[in-house]
């Protein structure tokens, strides 16, 4: 699949890292570092812009690295790209941990996962079919 892609940032475009990569870095294209205090929240821009076909969405996934060892994550993870945005990707940073961060100009801050989607029309019914779990949610097929 190809997709429009402009870069303004000063960082090679996103890539795949192995042939079996669902994601592709992104990296924060800013003039100065932000630092993000605990609970903190910033969009920190790329500087890339797509064009998506109809039908696909970009996913916007935290990095696991940067969540496991410092505590950011994105905060509305997974952040969606619709295939009819034209504007500059952002990414909604967030600090879970108890110290400061900085993010850096050109650091990798999170992912991009391009996925095929469907869409949906609505049938209003008045009764849905039975199943074994029934309305059961929340853990409730988990083991004890």
């Amino acid at each position: 699949m190809i997709i429009k892609l402009i870069n303004k940032s000063n960082h090679p475009a996103p890539h795949y890292e192995t042939g079996s990569s669902a994601g592709m870095d992104l990296r924060a294209n800013i003039d100065t570092p932000i630092t993000l205090k605990p609970l903190e929240r910033a969009i920190v821009k790329t500087g890339l812009f797509i064009e998506l076909p109809v039908g696909y969405e970009a996913q916007v996934r935290p990095r696991s690295g940067l969540a496991a060892k410092k505590g950011i994550t994105v905060l509305n993870a997974p952040g969606t790209v619709d295939a009819d945005y034209r504007g500059e990707i952002g990414v909604i940073l967030v600090n879970l941990s108890n110290e400061d961060f900085t993010v850096e100009d050109g650091e990798r801050i999170a992912q991009l996962v391009i996925a095929k989607h469907e869409r949906a029309e609505w049938q209003l019914v008045e009764e849905l079919s039975e199943t074994d779990r029934g309305a059961g949610g929340f853990g409730s097929t988990g083991t004890k």
